[in-house]
């Protein structure tokens, strides 16, 4: 030896992120006459099929869903359920739901079959004037809600409203 020494060169790899999954995932499951979950309206970003009874959808931040939940036993329905949300971005704040990861922005819920088949006739109305319910102001969906829960019948989603909210949208850009 010399004397010298040469200092050690030590190289440590940083771990990589974790990929940010930015999408909004739903559990779909069908068991006939059993459990039944189904996206109701809603433009899918990616889908996937886990086996015969199930597959799970994803939702990219900012899109609108609507989610029916229907489960029955031996002695009836137990489960009657639509959820209309949006999907949320990372970092954003949201509301749990079952079968939804990791949640949403819920703008509308609705339980009991009673309430849940005027919403599905508020969709078909809203359908029947050439508009995806995935298209419709957020704000008509709370509308809806708000109106379903103090039992009154929600005003109809126009053709003039939906332009209305597609110009409020543009000058939001």
């Amino acid at each position: 030896m010399t004397g010298t020494s040469v200092p050690s060169v030590v190289i440590a790899f940083a771990p990589a992120p974790p990929l940010v999954d930015t999408l909004t995932h739903v559990e779909l499951t069908w068991i006939e006459k059993r459990i039944e979950n189904w996206i109701r309206f809603g433009r899918p970003a990616h889908a996937q099929i886990l086996d015969r009874s199930r597959r799970i959808v994803s939702f990219a931040p900012g899109s609108i869903f609507s989610f029916v939940r229907w489960a029955s036993n031996d002695f009836g329905t137990v489960v009657s359920r639509i959820d209309v949300v949006r999907a949320v971005a990372p970092g954003e704040a949201y509301q749990t739901l079952p079968f939804v990861r990791p949640g949403g922005e819920i703008l509308l819920r609705a339980d009991g079959w009673p309430k849940v088949e005027k919403v599905l006739q508020h969709i078909d109305a809203v359908e029947a004037i050439g508009v995806n319910g995935a298209d419709v102001a957020p704000d008509h969906w709370r509308h809806v809600h708000n109106r379903l829960v103090a039992g009154h019948m929600p005003r109809a989603y126009t053709t003039e409203r939906h332009e209305a909210w597609l110009k409020r949208r543009e000058c939001e850009e």
